[in-house]
């Protein structure tokens, strides 16, 4: 199998690291990658605000550029929540790139979404130790139905899963939400790191970029010493 690598903007322009392990962590798996030089952004912000033609010509760029993929993983549920089933809503009047809209759609996966239901794996060589916790992000969650392959993977690992309470509550990020409503985004960081608190681990995990800034961001500012993990960081450290 051939993979084809979506790397998010944030993660290109803040989270290079995420990037870094993800393809370390698919190449320990034997598996061939590519990285189309021409993708840029999903779209989704534009969408999310409103600017809809903005968006189909951002997406239309990522229809192009990913129109022979065999497989497309990014380690984004949002981006790939935004590829899946937004795309269709908003080529819904633009047959053309409809088609090539849906047949894409089948073809993208969040990482831990590949590994376990595409893969069928849930060991992939991870060695971690630890108390983990784990941050269900809103758009994996909700928009992609992925819950618990996350969790398989970190057990899997050897870490040690501590639940936190309300672990599927909104890190308070929501990419432009977080800008034009900064102080109801704030509080609901604090919301969100009282219950990491509450679990008693030392490292949380998620597996979005958007949620990872969010709560490293607060934590730092905080001067709270909690380890903040996107999960592709977590499962590329090998045993």
């Amino acid at each position: 199998m051939r993979v084809s690598l979506f790397i998010p903007c944030l993660v290109d322009t803040l989270l290079p690291e995420v990037g870094e392990a993800t393809v370390r962590l698919l190449e320990r798996l034997g598996l061939a990658l590519d990285f189309p030089q021409d993708q840029t952004c999903c779209g989704q912000p534009a969408y999310n605000t409103g600017y809809w033609e903005d968006a189909r010509r951002v997406a239309r760029q990522f229809l192009r550029a990913f129109a022979q993929s065999e497989v497309i993983v990014a380690p984004s549920g949002s981006c790939v929540s935004m590829v899946r089933n937004h795309y269709p809503r908003l080529f819904r009047d633009h047959p053309s790139d409809l088609e090539a809209a849906r047949r894409i759609a089948g073809r993208t996966f969040e990482l831990t979404e590949f590994l376990v239901r595409r893969l069928g794996l849930t060991e992939v060589g991870a060695g971690f130790s630890g108390k983990i916790t784990y941050h269900d992000s809103c758009h994996l969650n909700r928009e992609l139905g992925v819950r618990e392959e996350p969790r398989t993977l970190i057990k899997a690992a050897g870490a040690e899963l501590s639940e936190m309470p309300e672990a599927d509550r909104c890190c308070g990020f929501g990419g432009t939400f977080s800008i034009k409503f900064p102080e109801v985004s704030a509080a609901m960081a604090q919301r969100k790191a009282e219950s990491i608190a509450l679990s008693g681990a030392g490292t949380v995990v998620t597996c979005d970029p958007g949620c990872l800034l969010q709560i490293k961001g607060y934590f730092s500012r905080q001067q709270k010493e909690v380890r903040v993990l996107h999960i592709a960081e977590m499962l590329a450290a090998a045993k």
